[in-house]
């Protein structure tokens, strides 16, 4: 490194260097190139410029050059920060981590007391998670220089030995760690250097880890907390309290904290507990202490209604949940607080003029029988004030009837209506939509949402009733209808753009999902929480390749996102900031193994697979690209999180119809199936492709062996192991017997594509075709008779996608949308299939033809081994075999593209004209709003089949050759 700078002050170094930094700040990557080459020719031996050429032709995708220029830099061992800093910023852009480690590793080998390079490689550390080597360099940096920070970065270190390390699902080690840990605190404590909130944070959530929470308590109220960390949260205090056991204690200073805050919902829940548990303490025989506690309870919430200036919702809230508790113990609620109903209706005329008051209801309505709630939702629609013949005269008044609405419907009232009744009912919603929107909706701001949406959101509930009952269409289009109008008048409405996107997915509509999903707008962590919406649901939507870009989006957001990640763990060391680490520990780990992350990864690589359209060395180098391990599976299947918002969706569906936990976890078992089947068969299809092209990594291993297709070698043992797993897991699969997830109501998920991929011939089709690539490889004289049931695999395959498209055409008769999903579906998976299929044959063809042509040269070997092994089928027989194969794809592919030039878009249930005289809105909008619906029904039907028809026709050429 002494020559590097010869002759070369720091200055002059850094001035030579601006302009390579100054083209990479802006993304002009070539011309950094070209500066860093241009001073490489006068300075060759200047590593931070060899580093920047590194990263100049990373960013350009030269990344074999890449690779080799950084890798001349890094065995140079540079201990200079600004070389140091652009190797590891390549290396972090590689996410080759561990590199990181060794560099600065070598670094701090050449100077050991470099406390900026200690920290560095205490940081690469980090980002790798290697606890026990972070702490021995944040021991090292102590004594170099003997910091508070460096200090407690050993005691975070041996923490998280404790609870995230190898070892801490070992009871003793943890206990060991967190010990080590306090010990540490304790002796800093005593040598009186604590010096920081967020040291104290650290030693109580230490105390808290080893449930010492009479130490962290007598820690949190003593003399050197209330220094070091005066803005300790309260709910430090509540979770310590509750620990200990002392009641009475936390029910004082709950009513302390709730005279001066009266609005917190949180300390109220937290008061009534104090309050029920000092009962449950108190001795059975001392009856009059749980009166003297309730009724010295209901005296403190009655105290902050009345003395309160302004009408908050908490303290009334907190008297509906103390009724609600006391009614669970069969203790005299009506004899000291009053009746129920009457308590609703109070807190109804208070605050039934804001939108959450339909929530602040539904959290009771479980506790009171049906009944009780259809009879107290018929109270409230009278307290509302509107009748059939009335109208609301102030937004006030409007949004207290919308609250009543909302209320009767989670009660179970419009459930047993009749079908006139419902239609009767969307008609008056829909009036009261057009009232609500001309008389207060028109002034609004573009970004607010209009006051009478709801009206519009609950007649799409009320018409998908109807919709269920009926079996048929025209009532849900009529409603996607009205939704499509609210938009036009209410565009930041996301409610009704997720009610929009989900109806046209049920109608297979992909382009309007997709207008509707661009709309919603969703990104960064909404990606993950509300990419299910329709990412979920893209796979066998028929647009192979259009929905690559989506995934693309969101795959972007997660690769991007790890990398900013670990810097704010990296960042959270930096500023000792404890009580953020965990949080932020925890949020990398929930999207690192995201299940939405996961299957668009996989989906992706399908997809890829399916729509490769190259001749057939560009379709494998494509293939290569992916980077497909067979034998390894990465998928960290007991760490899959489900991240999904599923409350995002607005409902008010009967709350006894509805077990949101139990939906929930229904839907995500289904789709971590559907991700086992789908990942096990990019696997499986992957290592029939391995086989006979080896990759890069392979290729070494194979050179010394005999040629590929002379006879069966191990490479086979990964494909014997992933179709037993296969055949395992559908047998599997069968047993469970899943049931399809409920459709009862509009907000709940669509069913997941599990049912179709156990219907259609995914198993038996990928299971044969196994057998076959194995006798193909080896010669093996069933080969004919394998060939012959991959024939009709194939023959019925190609009978399920044209018999498929014959029923969705008359179905057009009847009702074009309502199996229009299920039918595009089917088709889409069937020609996933055959597409597969063709790449696979592609390939196999391609490899016998280069080793034919190389067997004819080596022809006396060749005879030899067939007279030992007389049973092996010949390469020129196989080969034969094989293009017989191809030329029955063919005809089978064409039989299908036939097929689909004679799909007919999906015809409405009713005519225009119908549909028009039904909706009843503004008439200079009616025509062009239907028209509008139905034209996305049709160019995405149009789009479909000329995607689906070049798939064909690409793949009728790969396999026509």
């Amino acid at each position: 490194m002494a020559h590097q700078q010869q002759g070369m002050d720091s200055a002059l170094f850094e001035r030579r260097l601006r302009p390579v930094y100054d083209n990479l700040e802006v993304g002009n990557n070539r011309k950094a190139l070209q500066e860093s080459e241009k001073l490489l020719r006068k300075h060759p031996n200047l590593l931070c410029a060899r580093a920047l050429k590194g990263l100049s032709l990373l960013r350009l995708g030269r990344y074999e050059e890449s690779h080799s220029c950084l890798q001349v830099v890094a065995q140079e061992k540079p201990i200079d920060d600004s070389t140091l800093q652009v190797l590891s910023f390549c290396y972090r852009e590689m996410e080759q981590l561990d590199k990181i480690v060794e560099l600065y590793q070598h670094a701090v080998k050449q100077n050991p007391g470099n406390e900026e390079l200690l920290a560095h490689l205490f940081v690469s550390h980090v980002r790798v998670e290697d606890y026990k080597a972070q702490q021995a360099v944040a021991l090292q940096l102590y004594k170099a220089q003997p910091k508070n920070a460096y200090y407690f970065w050993s005691v975070i270190s041996v923490v998280f030995q404790g609870i995230r390390g190898p070892e801490s699902a070992i009871p003793e080690k943890r206990k060991l760690y967190l010990a080590l840990a306090q010990r540490m605190v304790d002796k800093h404590i005593k040598e009186g250097k604590m010096e920081t909130e967020q040291e104290a944070f650290l030693y109580l959530h230490i105390l808290k880890l080893q449930n010492k929470y009479k130490e962290a308590w007598e820690f949190l109220t003593g003399e050197l907390c209330a220094k070091l960390y005066p803005g300790a949260p309260v709910s430090m205090k509540f979770e310590l309290l509750k620990e200990l056991g002392n009641w009475k204690a936390l029910n004082e200073l709950l009513q302390q904290l709730l005279e001066a805050d009266r609005d917190r919902w949180d300390y109220y829940k937290e008061y009534l507990q104090s309050c029920f548990e000092l009962i449950k303490s108190s001795p059975t025989s001392e009856g009059g202490n749980q009166n003297d506690t309730l009724n010295s309870c209901h005296t403190f919430l009655l105290h902050i209604i009345e003395s309160s200036e302004r009408k908050t919702r908490g303290p009334y809230l907190a008297r509906l949940e103390l009724h609600k508790r006391m009614r669970a113990i069969q203790l005299p609620a009506q004899q000291l607080i009053g009746d129920f109903d009457e308590l609703i209706i109070e807190y109804f005329a208070l605050f039934g003029d804001k939108s959450c008051c339909t929530h602040d209801i539904a959290l009771f309505l479980p506790s009171i029988s049906m009944e009780q709630r259809q009879a107290l939702a018929n109270k409230l629609l009278v307290e509302s004030g509107i009748s059939s013949t009335s109208l609301p005269q102030t937004k006030e008044h409007m949004q207290k009837h919308i609250c009543a609405l909302q209320i009767s419907r989670m009660c179970g009232v419009h459930i047993e209506l009749s079908v006139d009744h419902l239609l009767a009912f969307y008609t008056a919603l829909k009036l009261h939509y057009e009232h609500g929107y001309s008389s207060f909706g028109t002034q609004l701001l573009s970004t607010e949402m209009g006051p009478s949406d709801p009206y519009a959101l609950l007649a799409a509930n009320v018409m998908y009733d109807i919709s269920i009952r009926e079996q048929k269409s025209d009532q849900l289009f009529e409603a996607l209808c009205l939704l499509q109008y609210v938009l036009r008048n209410s565009t930041s409405n996301f409610h009704v753009k997720l009610l929009s996107l989900k109806i046209y997915h049920m109608f297979g509509c992909m382009l309007g999902a997709q207008e509707m999903y661009d709309y919603l707008d969703i990104k960064q962590i909404q990606l993950d929480s509300m990419g299910y919406v329709h990412c979920n649901l893209l796979p066998l939507s028929g647009r192979f390749s259009g929905v690559r870009n989506c995934y693309d989006a969101t795959l972007k957001f997660f690769t991007n996102s790890y990398k900013e990640r670990l810097e704010y763990i990296a960042l959270t060391y930096r500023f000792c900031t404890f009580s953020k680490m965990e949080e932020f520990m925890n949020f990398k780990e929930r999207l690192t193994n995201s299940l939405l992350y996961v299957a668009c990864s996989v989906e992706a690589q399908i997809c890829d697979l399916v729509s490769c359209y190259g001749n057939v060395q560009q379709n494998l180098t494509a293939y290569v690209a992916m980077s497909i391990e067979p034998a390894d599976d990465r998928i960290a299947w007991n760490e899959l999180s489900d991240n999904r918002d599923l409350e995002a969706i607005i409902r008010w569906d009967p709350l006894h119809l509805v077990d949101a936990e139990a939906d929930r976890k229904e839907s995500y078992d289904q789709e971590i199936e559907v991700l086992q089947i789908r990942s096990l068969m990019l696997r499986l299809f992957a290592s029939f492709i391995d086989l006979y092209h080896a990759p890069p990594s392979a290729k070494l291993a194979m050179s010394n062996s005999k040629a590929i297709l002379d006879t069966p070698v191990e490479e086979t043992a990964t494909i014997e192991l992933l179709r037993e797993s296969w055949t395992g897991l559908h047998q599997r699969l069968r047993l469970m017997n899943y049931k399809p997830l409920s459709q009862q109501f509009l907000v709940n998920l669509l069913p997941t594509r599990l049912h179709l991929l156990l219907e259609l011939s995914y198993e038996r089709f990928f299971d044969d075709l196994a057998q076959f690539v194995l006798d193909l490889y080896s010669g093996a004289s069933q080969l004919a008779m394998q060939c012959k049931k991959i024939s009709e695999n194939v023959a019925a395959v190609m009978e399920i996608c044209v018999q498929t498209i014959t029923d969705s055409n008359e179905w057009n008769g009847k009702d074009g949308l309502w199996k229009r999903r299920t039918h595009q579906q089917k088709v889409s998976a069937c020609l996933e299939i055959l597409s597969l299929y063709a790449f696979l044959l592609s390939v196999l063809n391609d490899k016998l033809q280069a080793s034919a042509k190389t067997k004819t040269k080596k022809k006396p070997a060749g005879d030899n081994k067939s007279k030992d092994m007389p049973q092996i089928i010949s390469e020129k027989e196989r080969s034969q075999m094989l293009q017989e194969l191809m030329r029955q794809l063919k005809h089978k592919l064409e039989a299908c593209d036939a097929a689909l030039r004679i799909w007919k878009a999906p015809t409405l249930p009713r005519d225009l004209s119908s549909f028009m005289a039904d909706m009843s809105l503004k008439p200079e909008v009616e025509a062009t709003l239907i028209g509008d619906v139905s034209a996305t029904f049709k160019e995405s039907h149009e789009l479909m089949i000329t995607e689906l028809r070049n798939l064909l026709k690409d793949k009728i050429r790969i396999v026509g050759k």
